[in-house]
């Protein structure tokens, strides 16, 4: 059974929730999909907690190359990044930065937005740019996981099983419990919803790093599970 842990954004209190549910399951392995600490109150904690898992595979989110380059930053990003990069120490950036854009298993294929790109993704609905997303999956792939857009789902293309486990640290959908995903030994993919403390999670921002334009926008994102 293998837990998928995409977009925790350094959201200890969610992560802890999600891995309390996940014992109760008998999860066994794990990918962690990107975007593991900018945005969050707790980047170096969740570093060290995801690092605590055994057979778990983790691949580089854009976030996480935000860390290091700064050539598709959004305004809102720039200083969230000076600010997470000080509260981590230069191995954990330079492990975050260096982290495999993909992993394969077989006919699985874990990628953080798109085999396309880190920033390009799928929605639950088919968008104008899907044939060219659905083009980059490489010959043989039967199972893509991805997240980015922070919104769980899963549907069929070309063949292709389509997979967004949601968002552990930052849900986008309007329900603010953590989001995550198990693929089943026999191959199903069971979407699950985890209740925690999001307000505590939200105000810890500006406790944590100040009242900044950053800190508060990301904390109304996490308050209120929406974008803006």
């Amino acid at each position: 059974m293998l837990g998928l842990l995409y977009d925790v954004h350094g959201n200890l209190p969610a992560l802890e929730a999600v891995l309390g549910d996940a014992r109760a399951l008998g999860v066994h392995g794990w990918v962690v999909g990107g975007d593991v600490v900018l945005f969050g109150a707790w980047p170096a904690e969740t570093v060290a907690r995801l690092r605590e898992l055994a057979d778990a595979s983790w691949l580089r989110g854009n976030t996480d190359r935000w860390l290091d380059d700064d050539s598709d930053h959004p305004p809102v990003a720039t200083a969230a990044a000076e600010d997470c990069r000080a509260a981590l120490d230069a191995a954990a950036v330079r492990e975050l930065v260096e982290l495999p854009f993909e992993v394969r298993e077989g006919e699985e294929l874990y990628v953080h937005a798109s085999a396309a790109s880190d920033m390009r993704s799928f929605m639950p609905k088919p968008a104008d740019d899907e044939g060219e997303l659905l083009e980059a999956i490489p010959g043989g792939v039967a199972l893509l996981v991805f997240g980015h857009t922070h919104l769980p789902f899963v549907r069929e293309a070309r063949g292709v099983r389509l997979v967004n486990p949601g968002s552990v640290g930052m849900p986008l959908d309007g329900d603010p419990r953590a989001a995550w995903a198990v693929v089943h030994d026999d191959g199903r993919v069971e979407h699950r919803r985890v209740g925690y403390d999001h307000e505590r999670s939200a105000a810890s921002l500006v406790d944590r790093f100040g009242d900044k334009e950053w800190t508060r926008t990301i904390a109304g994102r996490v308050r209120n599970a929406r974008f803006s």
